[in-house]
Parts: C-alpha cells; sequence; structure tokens
C-alpha cells in the first residue's frame, strides 16, 4: 500500500483548542525565522499555540513532515503572479524570488537542494519552472537546463546565508573581517606562491551579494540559451 503524505492525510477534528495545519505551519515559521531550523520541534510549536504535544501528531507525524510543509509555505512566496512571456526572464524571476524569499527566511537554505517536496506550492514553482522551456527544446535538455540553474542558485544562496551567519556569530562585517585577516593575507601572498590570487585580491572589483549573484545567474542562463539554440544532431 502506498504511503499517504501529509497533504493528502485528512486533519482530525477540531477541539478545545482550535488547531489546522496552516495555524501550526504558521507558528513553525515563526519560529524558525527567530531562532533558525534548530528552533522548531512539535513540543515548541505546540507551546506557542498553546496546545499538549501529542495534539500535533494528530496533523503531523514527524519533524521531517513538518519541515517539508514550512518549505512548501515559503514556496507560496516564490510563485510570480504570472507566467512571463519570455523563458529567460521567467527563469529569472523565479531564481530572484527564490534568493529573496531566502533572505526573509533563513533556514529555507538548510532545505533547499533535497528531494523536491510534493505540496501544491512546491508543485506550482516545477509547473512554473518547467513551463518556462515548454516547446524550446527536448524534456530531457529542458529538466537538465532547469537542474542547472537550480544549483547555481541554490548554492549562491547557501554561501550568502553562511556569510550573513557568520557576520552575526563574529560581529564583523565581510569588510572587517578582511581588514582584521589582512596582514596575514598579506604575507602569505608576498611568498609568492598565490600569483593567481593575489592578482585576484589587488586587482579584482568587489561586488555586493546582489550583483554576484544576479551576475552569474546570467552567465548561466547564457549557458542555456546556448543549449536552446544547439541545432539537433543527426
Amino acid at each position: 500500500m502506498s504511503p499517504v503524505t501529509v497533504w493528502d492525510r485528512p486533519e482530525p477534528p477540531a477541539r478545545p483548542v482550535p488547531l489546522d495545519r496552516e495555524r501550526i505551519v504558521a507558528a513553525a515559521v515563526a519560529l524558525a525565522d527567530e531562532g533558525g531550523l534548530e528552533a522548531v520541534s512539535l513540543r515548541k510549536v505546540a507551546a506557542r499555540l498553546d496546545a499538549g504535544p501529542m495534539r500535533l501528531y494528530g496533523y503531523i507525524a514527524t519533524k521531517d513532515e513538518l519541515f517539508d510543509l514550512m518549505v512548501d509555505e515559503v514556496q507560496a512566496e516564490i510563485l510570480p503572479d504570472g507566467q512571463p512571456g519570455d523563458w529567460r526572464e521567467a527563469l529569472r524571476l523565479l531564481a530572484h524570488r527564490t534568493r529573496q524569499a531566502a533572505l526573509r527566511h533563513e533556514w529555507l537554505a538548510d532545505l533547499l537542494g533535497g528531494r523536491p517536496t510534493l505540496g501544491p506550492n512546491g508543485l506550482a514553482v516545477a509547473e512554473a519552472t518547467l513551463a518556462a522551456l515548454d516547446g524550446l527544446t527536448d524534456v530531457d535538455t529542458a529538466m537538465r537546463a532547469v537542474e542547472t540553474v537550480s544549483a547555481y542558485v541554490t548554492g549562491a544562496i547557501r554561501r550568502e546565508i553562511a556569510n550573513l551567519r557568520a557576520e552575526r556569530a563574529t560581529g564583523l562585517s565581510e569588510r572587517e573581517w578582511q581588514r582584521a585577516n589582512g596582514p596575514h593575507v598579506t604575507r602569505m601572498l608576498a611568498t609568492g606562491r598565490f600569483p593567481a590570487l593575489a592578482k585576484a585580491v589587488y586587482d579584482g572589483t568587489d561586488v555586493d551579494a546582489e550583483s554576484s549573484f544576479a551576475t552569474g545567474l546570467e552567465w548561466v542562463l547564457d549557458a542555456v540559451a546556448a543549449k536552446l539554440t544547439r541545432p539537433p544532431t543527426a
């Protein structure tokens, strides 16, 4: 018998403290926004809702199910209001909206990149992504293109969130951290063992995270465009 997903399983009847999955997920998202995924447990969610922890098991069987529901809730923020006509603009918009959602909910970065969630919003995001390339190439090329863009977006978001967490943990901004470590880096580069790195440090241009994300995304989309315009092999 096939397992029943959390989206297919009916909710139990209401009790004295009104509960439903929507309220449970909203409380869990609020906890995660405040303290990360480590701040989320069924016990803590129940406490926030002034309900007994065992009540929640009628709605959600495991913490992994709760995380799936939380991700699906946030994916509603990624969905654009309409589907842009151009495939490139559609993928660009979805990528930037994913980044913006992750900056509002940093814990999302920890859950990106694994098996896709199967909730209605997650499926809608997948549909919007694939629909952008529908009819432009064969389905396998479209799937590889989507995977490539997704891998870039996930990696870039995780790096940006990691830097934000490091700033909070150390109390140093990126520029302050660079200044603090400057003497060590200068000594190491002076050895001449790292010429390419020295060129990047001394001649490279610093850009903010948003600009870096946008530039890298355009390069990935350029690569996708090259695949879409390549003539089919005989």
